[in-house]
């Protein structure tokens, strides 16, 4: 058995922690894995509650929020794992969970990043993530595969996909020091998808398995339509284009989506009565229009 890092960022949220690695220790007692909480700028030190629990775990204490890139680029700093593999902390995994992702791995040297078959907590025979289509880069769209569907055995194979889900996804260790961490530019969202373009530009594929599957307490962290969520999914959209593409692409994007998607974004909230929301496309386009794409200098702009 090879050696396992497990890496998850905890962010206020200790109750939903200690439920990841229950599951964990459930199915995990004698493997050979580290796991290492990221305690990401919370209010308080939860350091005493998780050692108390857990004494065998590796707890890196960050006293500023970095971001979901950067609390896992704290992990990656530590891991000693050959497979590091990168878990939200409000999901819960399954029996051989581990083993059949390593199964893929070591029958495919091609992979570079490997996401399960993702399914809602909440609604256990409901799909969330089954693959992603890839990347149209002059809209910035694609489409999650199999989402709401209900899983009846239809994504029980291994293939190629568009991007991985940054709540459960795994990566050999020498694969991550030549692709290099997760952009820590885009905070929250997006940066997964950015990460795998990495990948990809080492020649490594990206890959999705639905012989086996975790559970995702979806929105435990961020609500739906939520100031937060608004104003990175604007910004970042964009700041993916800027980062993975070339001046052209970039330029036609912007006429795009400066005069047609945003502005379609804000007539939506205007109609659905979410005027709150409003200033935070704005906001989050005009992030943009005055910041380098690596740009680090994020936390003033933080909505609250």
């Amino acid at each position: 058995m090879v050696k396992v890092s497990i890496i998850t960022v905890n962010f206020n949220q200790p109750e939903v922690t200690v439920e990841l690695i229950n599951s964990i220790n459930l199915h995990y007692k004698d493997y050979p894995l580290e796991v290492i909480v990221v305690d990401n700028g919370s209010k308080n030190n939860h350091e005493n509650t998780f050692k108390e629990l857990f004494p065998d775990i590796i707890f890196i204490r960050s006293d500023k929020n970095l971001g979901f890139a950067g609390g896992n680029n704290l992990g990656f700093k530590v891991a000693q794992g050959e497979y590091i593999l990168l878990l939200n902390n409000d999901t819960e995994v399954i029996e051989g969970f581990i083993e059949k992702l390593i199964e893929q791995f070591e029958s495919n040297p091609k992979i570079g990043l490997l996401s399960p078959l993702i399914l809602y907590f909440d609604r256990k025979n409901l799909v969330q993530y089954a693959g992603f289509t890839p990347m149209d880069y002059l809209t910035a769209r694609n489409s999650c595969i199999g989402q709401f569907e209900i899983n009846k055995g239809q994504f029980n194979h291994t293939q190629q996909t568009g991007y991985c889900h940054g709540a459960a996804v795994m990566c050999r260790k020498s694969d991550l020091e030549k692709a290099g961490y997760m952009e820590e530019s885009y905070f929250l969202y997006y940066e997964e998808l950015d990460w795998c373009e990495k990948f990809k530009r080492i020649g490594k594929e990206i890959w999705f398995t639905g012989k086996t599957h975790i559970y995702h307490k979806e929105s435990v962290s961020v609500g739906k339509e939520s100031p937060l969520k608004t104003y990175f999914f604007t910004r970042n959209r964009m700041l993916f284009i800027r980062r993975n593409t070339g001046l052209l692409n970039t330029l036609l994007f912007w006429i795009y989506y400066s005069l047609i998607a945003c502005p379609r974004m804000i007539i939506n909230y205007q109609k659905k009565g979410k005027r709150n929301l409003v200033k935070w496309v704005y906001k989050g386009l005009l992030w943009n229009f005055t910041h380098n794409k690596n740009s680090k200098n994020l936390g003033y702009d933080i909505p609250g």
